[in-house]
């Protein structure tokens, strides 16, 4: 799930209590190539009860092609200095990318937008989804889906790319910390050869997703059980409003079973 940290729409403590509402009993903090909301979430759950695993999200590319992996940590301390100057560099890149989107739209289709303004709704940390809702807020009579599609997705002349670095490269920061490392949402990575990625060293794949057919989370259970990956369960929440390009599921909407937790939890404590 992800938070104001990130790309959410609430902030950590809101979102726990959101999933407190919703009778969750525990969840991961998995915001996009940043830790900065994990001491506010795992504090508000610690207050109303709520065990909450931290992790990330991180962005990596294999073979050219985006690929999201979710690292989760026993606790916050098991989190290096190393790895949080890597990804305050990211965050740096993200402010630098924004403001190169931001030029691009003026640029190629003559969006105008205030750069200080977008990042002080931000909150320090600018991603598409930002953008987007800026066009929005401007008066531009577009949707989220129609924005990411025509002026902020990849195939446009605006798009500029994320940092990210090699997918293999990624696996191996996170268990440098003992993380237990997932493939997020296979279902999106737009590789044909899914497989090739499945076997590479992860701890687990995120096999039960709202996107998923019944199909996909068959196939991709099978693969776990194959490749003796754990398996994670993932709503992938950004967004309470069902008409925002983020929303996928309500927190508990998409969940595991008290066995698969008990798999999930035995291994995670596992990891040396």
């Amino acid at each position: 799930m992800h938070s104001t940290a990130s790309d959410g729409e609430l902030s950590p403590k809101n979102l726990i209590n959101l999933a407190n509402e919703q009778g969750i009993d525990i969840l991961a903090l998995t915001d996009h190539d940043t830790i900065s909301g994990l001491n506010e979430a795992i504090s508000e759950g610690i207050k109303i009860g709520i065990e909450v695993i931290p992790g990330i999200e991180l962005s990596t590319l294999y073979k050219g092609k985006s690929v999201h992996i979710l690292g989760y940590f026993k606790n916050s301390e098991y989190i290096n200095d190393r790895f949080k100057v890597f990804l305050k560099e990211m965050t740096d890149y993200r402010t630098l990318r924004a403001k190169k989107i931001i030029d691009n739209l003026y640029k190629f289709f003559n969006i105008k937008l205030n750069y200080d303004d977008v990042l002080k709704k931000s909150k320090g940390i600018i991603a598409r989804p930002h953008i987007a809702k800026a066009i929005i807020d401007a008066g531009y009579d577009y949707s989220f889906d129609y924005i990411f599609s025509k002026f902020i997705g990849e195939s446009s002349p605006a798009y500029v790319p994320n940092k990210k670095i090699e997918t293999e490269e990624g696996i191996k920061i996170l268990k440098s910390m003992s993380a237990m490392v997932v493939l997020a949402h296979p279902v999106l990575v737009k590789i044909k050869n899914i497989e090739e990625l499945i076997k590479l060293p992860f701890d687990g794949i995120e096999a039960i997703y709202p996107a998923n057919s019944d199909n996909d989370t068959t196939k991709f259970i099978n693969y776990a059980n194959e490749y003796s990956k754990v398996i994670s369960a993932g709503s992938d929440f950004h967004s309470v409003n069902v008409n925002d390009s983020r929303h996928a599921s309500l927190p508990g909407e998409v969940y595991l079973e008290e066995k698969e937790i008990s798999i999930f939890l035995n291994k995670l404590n596992s990891i040396n």
